[in-house]
């Protein structure tokens, strides 16, 4: 899937991932391949971005997601 994260400055991520762990408001929850279409907002804390065996992490403090068609949008404070 293809994912962005965007923050007021500038895009700190961008590229294909195969999981995206975050912080929501609720707890932490997970999207993949194929994930139905959302939106949510986000709590602080850290995103994890796993492409085969690699792993980013990025610090955010807050912010919302968007997943639609295969395309994840992070927009993160």
């Amino acid at each position: 899937m293809n994912l962005e994260i965007i923050t007021p400055d500038k895009t700190i991520f961008k590229g294909e991932t195969d999981l995206v762990q975050l912080p929501g408001i609720d707890g932490s929850f997970e999207i993949l391949n194929n994930h139905a279409a959302l939106i949510s907002a986000l709590s602080k804390g850290v995103v994890k971005i796993m492409k085969g065996k690699t792993e980013d992490y990025f610090e955010i403090n807050g912010g919302v997601i968007e997943v639609l068609n295969n395309k994840v949008l992070i927009l993160a404070e």
